[in-house]
């Protein structure tokens, strides 16, 4: 298991393809993802409330995929630095506090703004945009990254997609930089 430890803001949790892309990179090994039962509870709610076809049942069952194929990445006993820390959203203090409690290096994030970085760096913690923190990864291990798409693809079977809706689909996530890299490689989708 990696040492660089990340934490992933319900935002990118909102939009199930991204949800799907992340989880898969968080199996491969390159970092630890972390999260909160708390920012579980902030993509349920604001998913629900756009998506009255969807049920509480099955975005609990989603939570409980996502815990179970990810090992260790709930965070706990954060909710003590809360209070403590200072944010333009007073409500995004959760997210920096189970950062900090996490030890990660990365909130990724899009909403960069709510996370001012001469705040952040004060906890030796930055924001990376969920396209910065692919094409980063990329970087470290751009087969794993190809190979996180490609099972992802493999799942899609309802209807299937061609490589090509796939990536068209990642780009609507605003993965934009990652789709030029995929693109690239599109056969080995």
């Amino acid at each position: 298991m990696a040492n660089f430890t990340v934490l992933y803001d319900a935002c990118v949790f909102y939009p199930a393809p991204l949800r799907d892309f992340l989880i898969g990179l968080a199996t491969t090994d390159l970092f630890r993802a972390r999260w909160t039962d708390h920012i579980h509870e902030e993509w349920t709610r604001n998913l629900l409330a756009h998506r009255p076809d969807l049920s509480k049942k099955q975005l609990l069952r989603t939570r409980q995929l996502m815990d179970q194929a990810v090992e260790g990445c709930l965070v706990r006993g954060y909710e003590r630095l809360i209070d403590s820390l200072t944010l333009p959203d007073p409500d995004d203090r959760h997210v920096l506090a189970a950062a900090i409690r996490a030890g990660a290096e990365v909130i990724v994030t899009f909403n960069q703004r709510d996370f001012p970085s001469e705040i952040l760096q004060k906890f030796s913690i930055t924001t990376e945009h969920p396209d910065d923190f692919v094409v980063n990864l990329v970087d470290i291990n751009g087969e794993a990254v190809i190979d996180a798409a490609r099972d992802q693809r493999a799942r899609l079977k309802n209807p299937p997609k061609s490589r090509q809706e796939f990536l068209d689909i990642l780009y609507r996530q605003h993965l934009t930089r990652t789709v030029t890299f995929l693109q690239d490689r599109i056969d080995l989708l």
